[in-house]
């Protein structure tokens, strides 16, 4: 589903030398999309986020409620955050940019036909780094009192690294390690480290 009908029909063709593929309709608007997904009866849709009229987002919203079987793998020109995470919610199994070679486009579908889900490098950069800074946020809502670096320590130390490995990964002394993870023990009111391993991985910390 795109609304530029040579890059549209391109891809038709590349999908369609694909043995395991079979292009069976296309449309250039949301409207079209979800009607032609109702005369078709796809197993997966490839969606254009920009699209006239209604978005490919609300398209793919409205697909999968009428038709939760099918798979969308969104192909699109946006690289925010936001164009990625309401894809995501709204069923998209797959977010490739548009600069995508065939082949890369090639095992995506398959992929997602699969079952599986896929992004394109970059994409997945981005959706590791949105995970990444929502742990954080989670592990600051379960230690206030700790500060950024207090916090950066104990996702050390539950992740199984030793003082000096510490030291050497944040550029400090063994002290000032020492030092950190001394305020922790007294911040969290544990009595060793164990003891701040379980309540570091129970907030999310130690997963590098």
């Amino acid at each position: 589903m795109d609304d530029h009908p040579l890059f549209r029909e391109g891809l038709a063709a590349a999908v369609n030398l694909d043995d395991a593929f079979t292009v069976v309709g296309q449309a250039a608007c949301a409207d079209g999309a979800m009607a032609e997904a109702v005369r078709t009866g796809p197993d997966l849709v490839m969606m254009d986020l920009a699209l006239p009229g209604r978005s490919g987002l609300e398209a793919t919203r409205r697909i999968l409620c009428d038709h939760p079987e099918i798979r969308v793998l969104v192909m699109t020109m946006s690289e925010d955050d936001d164009s990625l995470l309401a894809a995501l919610r709204a069923g998209a199994r797959g977010y490739l940019l548009k600069g995508a070679g065939r082949d890369e486009i090639l095992r995506a579908l398959h992929t997602v036909a699969r079952g599986g889900a896929v992004f394109s490098p970059r994409m997945a950069e981005r959706l590791g780094a949105l995970v990444g800074a929502s742990g954080s946020a989670s592990a600051k809502e379960a230690f206030p009192t700790l500060t950024a670096r207090e916090l950066e320590v104990l996702d050390l130390l539950a992740a199984g690294l030793g003082y000096r490995q510490i030291a050497q990964r944040l550029v400090v002394t063994d002290k000032t390690v020492r030092n950190h993870v001394g305020s922790i023990f007294a911040k969290l009111q544990v009595r060793d480290r164990a003891q701040a391993i379980v309540r570091a991985r129970q907030a999310g910390l130690g997963g590098e």
